[in-house]
């Protein structure tokens, strides 16, 4: 019930005790008051009665014709009576005033009404998040089990309102025709919310935000919010996916078809099978990955696995593992294969700032593909993006001198064709929007590209023990099909040839 409709029942409540004049309830009766005599010497009598419903909200009045040499009973005579049966309160004044005006005989008319109690309402909570179970699958329409669609987080951002207190609502008390007060329950009010990572708005102190991002803990009817998601055991389908604003720390293995997302970093102490791995920051793989192909990790920081295999990676920074085995990586660091093993086996590696193994290849002679710095797509969309710039801005030149023109035959009046050329002016300026658009596009890619090509300048391959046959090296976009095994050797490019140099160990 809304405060304006409780404060209004209040207000009659009031007028009711005050007994102010209101409009009668019975239809036959009008609202004009009699004037009274102040003597009543007569005592109403003769069948009359006062009949109080059993709940006592209501009293009604019958009177039967006055006799004693009189014609009709006045009003004081009437309130006399109504009083003498013990109704006191809730008096319909106007319906009484009709009654000894108009002389209303032999039938009940109200005369009294109790008001009943308003109950208020609790304070009560709104949590704008999700406080439901999300640990059930979706059903496919062809009635197959969607476990991907599982996840057992909520996140929030610093600042999200996250909850809002909604105070109680006044109860009023009641009342019945004779008198007797009905008490209306009364409404209570929450304490303050409990948590932690949640601040009363200094505004609004009903307003709870977050204080930090991350995840929404709610048991209990308390609020946390970590920074930090641990999770003990394994994640799987019967889990779900895994989506978190902060840190992501896994005691466990994740499996097959697992999408796990995090806004900083994610480590994972078990093993990794075929999932998907999103982080902001860096990504740990203590035990590594075997991806079956399928397997992706994506991570704008830094990438450390034991192993990489058959899988995707891509870094922002480096990618540091073991070995790397049959798996497609591009750092936009350096690639080093290090330990006991250091070993690149088959697959893709590409290091934007170089790679370092201790070997790369094996004896089988498997075929193994490296590179350091800029690719030879790299360069040719470098050239190709220079070009296109040009043949953009070339044909951004021709439709603004056209228009240009137009326009002036128009300012000189020699347009005889308005209507036409209006039209023409139109499609020609559509063409320019859309020439400037694509100009702006080019020149991003354009920075993209020299923004590469500049990094990937003196980017070097390092083999600390063997290179073998089967193996091919790519340094700022040149090939070279290693013709040999051999070992300690380091790779850079000199004036469009790959040059190749024996490290010296001490």
């Amino acid at each position: 019930m809304s405060q304006d409709l409780m404060q209004s029942l209040a207000e009659l409540e009031s007028m009711l005790k005050d007994m102010s004049h209101e409009a009668p309830i019975d239809p036959h009766l009008d609202h004009q008051d009699t004037e009274e005599d102040d003597e009543s010497p007569y005592c109403i009598k003769n069948g009359a009665y006062v009949r109080v419903e059993d709940d006592g909200m209501r009293a009604w009045i019958y009177l039967n014709p006055p006799k004693d040499g009189t014609s009709f009973y006045k009003k004081s005579e009437i309130m006399e009576f109504i009083e003498q049966n013990k109704v006191v309160a809730g008096f319909h004044q106007s319906n009484i005033a009709a009654i000894a005006k108009k002389h209303v005989y032999e039938r009940e008319v109200l005369i009294a009404q109790g008001v009943e109690p308003i109950e208020g309402q609790a304070g009560y909570y709104e949590y704008l998040f999700d406080t439901s179970d999300k640990r059930h699958p979706q059903v496919r329409e062809d009635g197959t089990v969607d476990y991907s669609s599982m996840s057992q987080l909520t996140n929030v951002a610093k600042g999200d309102v996250v909850a809002i207190y909604h105070p109680a609502i006044t109860s009023h008390d009641g009342f019945d025709v004779m008198g007797r007060v009905i008490t209306a329950k009364q409404a209570r009010e929450l304490p303050p919310l409990r948590g932690r990572g949640i601040v009363a708005d200094q505004k609004d102190p009903n307003v709870y935000r977050a204080t930090l991002d991350g995840k929404i803990d709610f048991q209990d009817d308390k609020i946390d919010i970590k920074d930090v998601h641990e999770i003990s055991g394994d994640v799987d389908l019967v889990v779900g996916k895994v989506e978190f604003f902060g840190d992501i720390n896994i005691n466990g293995n994740v499996g097959a078809g697992v999408v796990i997302r995090a806004s900083r970093n994610i480590t994972i102490s078990g093993v990794v099978e075929a999932a998907t791995i999103y982080a902001g920051g860096d990504i740990v793989l203590t035990r590594g990955i075997q991806g079956g192909q399928k397997g992706s990790i994506v991570a704008k920081g830094n990438v450390y696995a034991e192993f990489i295999e058959h899988c995707n990676v891509q870094a922002g920074g480096d990618i540091k593992s073991n070995s790397f085995i049959n798996a497609n990586v591009y750092a936009g660091g350096h690639v080093i294969a290090e330990g006991k093993n250091g070993l690149i086996l088959g697959g893709v590696v590409r290091g934007l700032l170089g790679v370092n193994a201790v070997n790369i290849g094996n004896e089988a002679e498997t075929k193994t593909f490296v590179a350091a710095g800029y690719s030879t797509e790299d360069y040719q969309k470098y050239v190709e993006i220079f070009q296109k710039e040009s043949d953009i801005q070339k044909l951004l030149s021709d439709t603004v001198e056209e228009m240009t023109k137009i326009l002036k035959n128009k300012r000189l009046g020699n347009d005889k064709h308005s209507e036409q050329t209006d039209k023409i002016l139109f499609e020609l300026n559509d063409k320019k929007d859309e020439y400037f658009e694509a100009l702006d596009k080019a020149r991003t890619e354009k920075e993209t590209l020299t923004q590469i090509i500049e990094t990937g300048k003196g980017a070097t391959i390092v083999a600390n023990n063997k290179i073998y046959r089967g193996t091919t090296i790519c340094v700022e976009g040149t090939n070279l099909a290693v013709p040999q095994n051999t070992c300690f050797m380091r790779y850079k490019n000199e004036g469009g040839k790959i040059i190749s140099s024996v490290i010296v160990v001490n």
